[in-house]
């Protein structure tokens, strides 16, 4: 409670009803209302500020995790053809097992690394199409089978976590 409260004067012995508009000792050169505006303008400030470097923080973080994922989905792209290379030379004829087997256990831990990298394939036999994730290059009758369903896989596709690293390239039922 300040002297105005309790029925005083002002500091220069005058009650605030009886300074003039001009007078320097008004209530708005109060140095202490001074003090107190810079200091609420201060706080605001810093309130700002804080929040902007917290916001920078957050756009950094996820900009830094974009760039990581992106890379690493590039790299995946790279060796999904070896995977199917190595696909390929699993399912040829070939008299020699010990070659055969040498060839799966690499093929093995490719796809283990994959797999642990967050990279899995895309399940499409036997689902309807859906253009984000496959990619149709045949339609065909097929008996048994419903319009748009997949009735073949060609070329397996490939997610990373909710990216599609490579569509499935697929022929399709048609009626």
């Amino acid at each position: 409670m300040n002297d105005q409260d309790r029925g005083g004067a002002t500091p220069a012995g005058l009650d605030a009803a009886d300074s003039p508009a001009g007078d320097p000792q008004s209530a708005t050169d109060d140095p202490v209302a001074r003090l107190e505006r810079e200091r609420d303008e201060h706080y605001e400030r810093l309130l700002r500020v804080t929040a902007e470097f917290d916001n920078f923080r957050k756009r950094t973080e996820r900009d830094r995790r974009d760039i990581s994922e992106r890379a690493a989905a590039g790299l995946f792209e790279e060796l999904l053809p070896i995977v199917d290379d190595f696909e390929r030379a699993l399912d040829a004829d070939t008299a020699d097992a010990a070659y055969r087997e040498g060839v799966a256990i690499i093929h093995r831990q490719l796809v283990d690394l994959l797999q642990r990298r967050g990279v899995r394939p895309i399940d499409a036999v036997g689902t309807r199409f859906d253009p984000r994730i496959h990619q149709a290059v045949a339609y065909e009758s097929a008996p048994g089978h419903d319009d748009g369903e997949v009735v073949e896989e060609l070329r397996r596709g490939y997610m990373l976590g909710e990216r599609l690293l490579r569509p499935s390239m697929v022929k399709v039922a048609k009626a």
